[in-house]
C-alpha cells in the first residue's frame, strides 16, 4: 500500500507537470498568435492593433465617427463613377491633373475604409485602380508639358508624381494581405518599383537635394519601400542617392540651387538643414504646411515599422516642435502668415495640418493644447493617431492653444536670424529677419506685416499665383511672382535706389541672413523686437525696431516702428506701407494725377502706379484709412522735402494677374544716414448698420526722432491724452545687464538693459 501511495503521488505530480506545460504552451501560442496578428500589414499609418482598437470604439467617438462617415460617403461616390485613369496631358487644374490627384486621395481613403469596415468593395476599388495604373504606367513617356525642371509622368512635375506614390503606398499597405502574391508581383514590378526608380534615379535633380520637392520624393520612395520591405529603396529615401552626376550650381525653375557641395541628402538631410531647433521651416509657413504631411506621415510609418530609428527624437524632437511652430505662425483665424511664397487663406484647417496635429499629439507626448486645434478642425485622420485625438477630446482633456508672442529662430543651428511675432490684445505683428528661405524666399529683410483679429492691416503681398486654377498660367507660378511679389518694393521695408535687397539675386541672398538684436516680451505692456541687416545693400546697415506700447488711456496698444539707416553714400530711400482698405484722410496736401504714371522701370517698380504725391514741410505725415469696420492711422516723422506718395499695385499687368491694392510710400532723396520713424494705431470703429463712427481720428499728436547717434536712437511720441513717451534703444550693446546713460534734450536718461521707455510728463 505504501508503494501504491508513492506511485499515485508520482502520477499526480507528472499529470500536474503535463498540464502546467500544456498551459504554458497554450499561453505562449496565444502570445505568438497575438504578435502575428499585430504585425505585418497594415503597418505604415494604420496598424493591426490600431484597426482593432478603432473597431472597438466605433459609435462612441463622435469626431472619429463623423470623419469616418464623411470619408465613406466621399469614397462611395467615387466608386460609383468607376475607374478613370486618363493619359496625362494637363497642367495643374486641368482635367487629367485633377483626375489623377483625386485618384490617389480616393485610393488611400478606400484602403483605410477596407481595414476599418472590413468591406471588400473598398479593397476591390484599390486593386482595380492600382492595376489600371500598372497597365498604363509602363506605356507613359515623360509628361508632355515641359515647364518643370523635373517632369513627371502622371503629372507635369515629379513633385506631383511623388504625391501620388505617398498616398498610393498607404493604399497598397492596407490591401497588401488581401491581394494575391501574383497581384503583388504585378503591382511591384510593373508599377511601384519603376515609379520609385523614375522619381529617384531617373530624376536626381528632384530627388537629391534639400527642398520641399525632394522631401516629397524621399518620402514617396520611403513609403513604398516600407510597404514592400525593400531595404535598398529605403536607404535611398533616408540618405539620398550615392551617385547623382549633378553639377554644383544647377538651378530649378525658381532660381534655387539643386546641388550644394557637401550637403546632406535624403530624408535626414531634409530634416537637418531646413528646420531650425525651434521647428521653423526656412521656406516659410506656407511651404512648411505643405512639407509637414510627408515629414510626419513617413515619421509615423518609420516609428511603426522601424521603431529602433527613434525618428521622433531626431534633432531634439524637431518634428513635434515644428507642429507647434506652424500653429504659432497663424493668425487669429488660423490662416498662415504669407511669408515668402505663400498663398493667403491657407490655414491649419487644411488636411495636411489635420494629419500633422494628430500625429504630433499621438507621438509627441499628447499635448492637450493640440486637442483644442483638432476640435476646431472638426475632423481626424482615420488611423491610430486620429483615434488618440478622438479619445482625448471625448475625455475632455483639451486645453486652449495659447498663442503668445514668440521668436522662432531660422537656420539649421538656429543662428540665421528669426521670425518674431508680437501679440498684444487682438493685434499681431510678424517681423521677418530670417534667412533667404531657399528658392521660395523673397527679398524683404526687416519687413513686417500687421494683423488685427485675423484681418490684415499692413499686408505682405504673398505669392503671385492662383494655385490649381488652370486659367491663370496653368495654376502655376506667374511671371509676376518674380517681377513683383519677390521684389523688395512689394514689402513693408526699406528699398535703396529702387533696387531690391541683394540685387534680387538668389546667389547673393542665399548666403546672407539678418541678425537678431533684441526680442523681449517679458512685459506685456512693452514688447520689443529689433534686428539688423548689413548685406542687403553693401555699405549700408539697417536696424529696425518695432515696439508694442500699451497705454491704459486707449483701448488698443499702438505700434512704434523705426528703421535706422547708416550708409557710406548718399542714396534714394523708399519706405512703403501696404495698407488695406479705404483712405479716409491725410494731414498733408497732395497732387492727385489725372492719369496715374508708372512708378519705375524694374525691380517691381514697373508694377506700381503713382496716383498722387505730396511734399513734406518738415512735419509729421499722417494717413488714416478704414478697413473691416476699423479705423487705422500711420503717423510718420518726415524731413522737409521728403515725398509722400500714394500708389497702387497693377501697372504693366496686361493679364490682370496682380491685385490692385494701395500703398503709402515715404521717399527720401540724396540722404546718407536717417531714421524712418512711425506710429501705427488702431483707434476706432464704424458700424454700417448704425452708421456710427467712434474714435475715427488718430490719438497720436506728434512723432519725432529726438536723438540719433551710432550708440543710441531715441523716438518721442506725443498722444492726445497729454502724455509724452520717450523710447530709447542702445544700438551697439544689447546685453540685458548693461547700464546706459545719455543726455537727451537736456534731460539725463539712464537705464539697465538694451532699451527703455520713459514717460516725460
Amino acid at each position: 500500500m505504501k508503494n501504491l501511495g508513492v506511485n499515485l503521488l508520482s502520477i499526480m505530480l507528472v499529470l500536474m507537470l503535463v498540464f502546467s506545460c500544456k498551459e504554458q504552451v497554450a499561453n505562449t501560442s496565444e502570445e505568438v498568435a497575438t504578435t502575428e496578428a499585430e504585425s505585418g500589414h497594415p503597418s505604415l499609418v494604420l496598424t493591426k492593433k490600431g484597426v482593432k482598437d478603432i473597431r472597438a470604439n466605433l459609435g462612441n467617438i463622435p469626431i472619429f465617427d463623423k470623419s469616418l462617415a464623411e470619408t465613406k460617403a466621399e469614397v462611395d461616390a467615387e466608386i460609383e463613377i468607376g475607374i478613370l485613369v486618363p493619359v496625362p496631358k494637363d497642367f495643374s487644374g486641368g482635367y487629367t491633373h485633377q483626375r489623377h490627384k483625386q485618384n490617389f486621395y480616393m485610393m488611400q481613403k478606400a484602403g483605410v475604409l477596407y481595414q476599418i469596415l472590413d468591406n471588400e468593395k473598398y479593397a476591390t476599388y484599390v486593386k482595380d485602380m492600382l492595376m489600371a495604373y500598372a497597365k498604363l504606367y509602363p506605356t507613359l513617356p515623360v509628361h508632355p508639358q515641359t515647364r518643370s525642371y523635373a517632369r513627371g509622368k502622371l503629372f507635369w512635375q515629379c513633385l506631383n508624381d511623388a504625391n501620388w506614390l505617398v498616398y498610393s503606398a498607404q493604399a497598397y499597405d492596407c490591401v497588401y494581405d488581401w491581394l494575391s502574391q501574383e497581384d503583388r508581383n504585378v503591382l511591384e514590378n510593373d508599377l511601384f518599383i519603376p515609379f520609385a526608380k523614375f522619381i529617384s534615379e531617373g530624376n536626381p535633380q528632384f530627388f537629391n537635394r534639400v527642398h520641399n520637392h525632394s522631401t516629397w520624393g524621399n518620402v514617396a520612395v520611403g513609403m513604398i519601400a516600407l510597404a514592400m520591405d525593400n531595404d535598398a529603396l529605403l536607404e535611398d529615401a533616408l540618405n539620398g542617392l550615392k551617385t547623382d552626376n549633378l553639377k554644383v550650381g544647377m538651378k530649378d525653375n525658381d532660381g534655387g540651387f539643386i546641388k550644394v557641395e557637401g550637403q546632406k541628402l535624403g530624408f535626414y538631410g531634409n530634416l537637418d538643414e531646413p528646420f531650425s531647433p525651434d521647428g521653423y521651416y526656412t521656406e516659410g509657413p506656407y511651404y512648411q504646411r505643405y512639407a509637414m504631411y510627408p515629414f510626419l506621415i513617413f515619421a509615423e510609418a518609420l516609428q511603426n515599422v522601424k521603431p529602433e530609428l527613434n525618428i521622433f527624437e531626431y534633432k531634439d524632437d524637431v518634428l513635434v516642435k515644428a507642429v507647434d511652430a506652424l500653429i504659432n505662425l497663424s493668425d487669429a483665424d488660423g490662416d498662415f502668415f504669407p511669408l515668402n511664397d505663400g498663398q493667403k487663406g491657407m490655414s491649419y484647417y487644411t488636411s495636411a495640418v489635420v494629419t500633422a496635429v494628430d500625429i504630433a499629439y499621438h507621438f509627441g507626448g499628447k499635448n492637450p493644447e493640440l486637442l483644442s486645434i483638432a476640435e476646431k478642425q472638426d475632423r481626424v485622420v482615420l488611423d491610430d493617431t486620429g483615434l488618440s485625438i478622438a479619445l482625448g477630446i471625448k475625455e475632455g482633456l483639451g486645453k486652449p492653444f495659447d498663442k503668445k508672442s514668440i521668436e522662432l529662430s531660422d537656420g539649421q543651428n538656429g543662428d540665421e536670424g528669426a521670425v518674431g511675432i508680437l501679440r498684444s490684445e487682438d493685434l499681431e505683428l510678424v517681423f521677418k529677419y530670417a534667412a533667404q528661405g531657399l528658392s521660395h524666399g523673397h527679398y524683404d529683410k526687416l519687413s513686417y506685416s500687421l494683423y488685427e483679429d485675423g484681418d490684415e492691416v499692413l499686408q505682405d503681398y504673398g505669392l503671385a499665383r492662383y494655385v490649381n486654377i488652370e486659367q491663370k498660367g496653368g495654376g502655376n507660378y506667374l511671371k509676376e511672382n518674380k517681377t513683383w511679389a519677390k521684389q523688395s518694393i512689394a514689402h513693408n521695408t526699406l528699398v535703396q535706389n529702387e533696387t531690391s535687397h541683394f540685387m534680387g539675386k538668389y546667389e547673393i541672398g542665399s548666403i546672407h541672413h539678418s541678425n537678431k538684436y533684441v526680442f523681449d516680451v517679458s512685459n506685456k505692456n512693452l514688447q520689443v523686437a529689433s534686428a539688423k541687416e548689413s548685406n542687403a545693400y553693401p555699405g549700408t546697415e539697417m536696424q529696425r525696431t518695432v515696439v508694442f506700447i500699451n497705454d491704459e488711456s486707449y483701448a488698443k496698444p499702438y505700434l512704434l516702428d523705426f528703421m535706422k539707416v547708416v550708409s557710406n553714400t548718399s542714396n534714394k530711400y523708399d519706405f512703403p506701407f501696404y495698407y488695406l482698405g479705404q483712405l479716409m484722410q491725410t494731414n498733408f496736401e497732395y497732387n492727385k494725377l489725372n492719369t496715374p504714371t508708372v512708378f519705375g522701370k524694374d525691380n517691381g517698380y514697373q508694377h506700381l502706379y503713382k496716383e498722387a504725391e505730396g511734399v513734406s514741410v518738415g512735419d509729421n505725415a499722417k494717413l488714416t484709412w478704414l478697413s473691416n469696420g476699423k479705423f487705422y492711422s500711420i503717423t510718420s516723422a518726415t524731413a522737409k522735402g521728403d515725398k509722400m506718395i500714394l500708389a497702387k499695385i497693377g501697372a504693366n499687368d496686361p493679364d490682370y494677374n496682380l491685385r490692385n491694392e494701395p500703398a503709402f510710400i515715404l521717399r527720401k532723396t540724396n540722404t546718407k544716414n536717417t531714421v524712418f520713424a512711425s506710429v501705427v494705431e488702431s483707434h476706432g470703429t464704424y458700424t454700417a448698420r448704425s452708421e456710427f463712427a467712434e474714435n475715427a481720428y488718430s490719438h497720436v499728436k506728434h512723432v519725432e526722432v529726438v536723438y540719433d547717434v551710432a550708440e543710441y536712437t531715441a523716438v518721442k511720441v506725443e498722444t492726445d491724452n497729454n502724455k509724452t513717451k520717450l523710447f530709447v534703444i542702445s544700438n551697439l550693446d544689447n546685453k540685458a545687464g548693461s547700464e546706459h546713460k545719455v543726455t537727451i534734450g537736456g534731460e539725463v536718461v539712464s537705464w539697465t538693459g538694451a532699451f527703455t521707455l520713459k514717460e516725460l510728463n
